[in-house]
């Protein structure tokens, strides 16, 4: 680090980096505010979406529990459609967010396959719907945590180490033009007094 000049101008050099610091963190500490509630929500949708999914897969449980023991795969009847995620800006961070989500289910014949088929279909399109939205939600709050980990670095950076450094930087420059101030005033009043006695 470069030695640091006791003089007035790394004084109000000092003294503007301290002003421009102490404005960042209000800013930061807001976007860190902002960061936190949308992380909130996003777990608490998480923990919503997971809910249902449950829910769906206890009422297949439930319903129909002849699929457990068939081979029937749902997989080649359900096809996603439509899948429109756009990415919404929250204080820098592009975060994604689910707009549209459609699922169509293949014609298959009524008379070939089991009569619960419809039923588990119909489960099925939400189980998929949940893990989807499931996903999207995951990717957000990765993002958030990021985000918000970088802010408080940030944040941390200037109100524990960038703010009290120009504020030690500062101190340690008016003690020392204080000090020159003083050794010159009684520079001065030797050099009167050596003058007084050279007249006399």
């Amino acid at each position: 680090m470069a030695k640091l000049a006791l003089n007035k101008t790394t004084l109000n050099r000092e003294g503007r980096r301290l002003k421009a610091f102490k404005q960042f963190v209000p800013a930061l500490d807001l976007k860190r505010k902002q960061l936190l509630s949308a992380r909130q929500e996003s777990l608490h949708q998480l923990d919503e979406q997971r809910s249902q999914l449950t829910l769906v897969q206890q009422q297949i449980h439930d319903q129909l529990p002849m699929y457990a023991g068939s081979k029937f795969a749902t997989e080649s009847f359900l096809q996603i459609t439509t899948l429109d995620i756009q990415y919404v800006n929250l204080v820098g961070l592009e975060l994604p967010k689910l707009i549209s989500f459609e699922i169509e289910v293949a014609q298959y014949s009524c008379l070939l396959l089991p009569h619960w088929v419809d039923r588990l279909l119909v489960l099925q399109k939400a189980a998929l719907r949940a893990e989807v939205e499931i996903q999207i939600t995951e990717q957000r709050l990765a993002l958030l945590e990021k985000g918000l980990q970088k802010t408080t670095q940030r944040l941390n950076l200037f109100d524990k180490v960038l703010i009290p450094e120009a504020q030690a930087n500062i101190r340690k420059i008016r003690i020392a033009l204080s000090d020159a101030e003083r050794a010159g005033v009684v520079r001065a009043k030797i050099a009167k007094n050596k003058r007084k006695r050279m007249h006399l």
